[in-house]
């Protein structure tokens, strides 16, 4: 069992910045293909970035292209996801999740239903 937790959302100003971490409780996050989802309200969830890893998908939504970057500290068991030049339209929860290599269609890379465990989510709004 896999628990993620989410932390450091908060309110900005369009074109700022935010970092936002998800911690794992158990050592060894390399063995898990990991990703940052959203969802804003009245939306489906949406894909974000998966974090770079062998055998794992890899993709970027064009959305935020040039814009967020996904990082890992291994020693910390924390993924991050830096997120700058922030518009109103990334205002939405944001989520981390964590899945099996087994689990995952690279086909797919944002497919919700490969990713096993879930963060609880932090909020990010964005104004203009």
């Amino acid at each position: 069992q896999v628990q993620l937790v989410e932390s450091g959302g908060g309110s900005v100003q369009a074109g700022g910045s935010l970092r936002v971490s998800c911690e794992a409780s158990v050592e060894g996050i390399s063995g898990y293909c990991m990703a940052w989802f959203r969802q804003a309200p009245g939306k489906g969830r949406e894909g974000i970035a998966t974090a770079t890893k062998d055998g794992c998908p890899t993709a970027q939504a064009d959305s935020v292209k040039g814009r967020f970057t996904v990082s890992e500290d291994m020693s910390r068991n924390t993924l991050y996801l830096q997120m700058n030049d922030l518009r109103p339209e990334d205002t939405a929860m944001y989520y981390c999740a964590a899945g099996y290599r087994s689990y995952m269609d690279l086909r797919q890379p944002f497919s919700t239903a490969s990713y096993t465990y879930w963060g609880q989510g932090t909020q990010v709004t964005v104004s203009s």
